[in-house]
């Protein structure tokens, strides 16, 4: 049985990983060019995710730490339950994926941090004053900034489906099967 914490911290966590995410990338990162300069621009959009990154560590924190006790939990129905071992196998490699995607894309902002205060038409997008690397930096953020809700977007769905796994119909149904054959 899945202690509740554990789903408290896994949902919890998620949900601020998805949708912190997807809120700076709808958000944030595009109302940056509002700004009365292209440098100001820079420096905003460096502070907005300097804000959120120890908000979206602890996030992650919770969230792993919740999927850990869930595992744990429901170690007895992944080898017994038809279903749940594969659910298991592609919810941990979309999680590594997030995790990567989400690692990479700091990389990427610190790299970008390094410069300070460049002039930048909006977080992804540079001005023709903007350093090549940070240039650079920005046209992978671009694709990251939309992957990272989409992974973890994902996460939530397989996440829905392994609590539907659990209904104690589909429990004795994917029991059967498994024994079945």
């Amino acid at each position: 049985m899945v202690n509740p914490l554990s789903r408290i911290l896994h949902d919890v966590g998620l949900a601020a990983w998805f949708g912190g995410t997807l809120g700076n990338a709808v958000a944030l990162n595009a109302a940056v060019s509002e700004t009365t300069s292209s440098a100001d621009s820079g420096a905003v959009v460096n502070s907005g995710w300097d804000r959120w990154t120890p908000v979206n560590a602890a996030a992650i924190g919770a969230h792993l730490i919740g999927s850990v006790g869930q595992l744990v939990g429901n170690s007895g129905r992944i080898g017994s339950q038809k279903g749940v071992g594969s659910m298991v196998i592609v919810k941990t490699a979309t999680t590594v994926a997030a995790l990567g995607a989400t690692a990479y894309a700091r990389v990427l902002g610190s790299r970008i941090d390094t410069y300070g205060a460049v002039p930048v038409t909006d977080a992804t997008t540079p001005s023709a004053d903007t350093p090549a690397e940070v240039a650079a930096a920005q046209s992978q953020l671009a694709v990251l900034q939309w992957a990272i809700p989409a992974l973890t977007g994902a996460l939530v769905v397989i996440s829905a489906i392994a609590g539907e796994q659990q209904r104690p119909t589909a429990v004795l149904s994917g029991l059967v099967k498994r024994v079945s054959g």
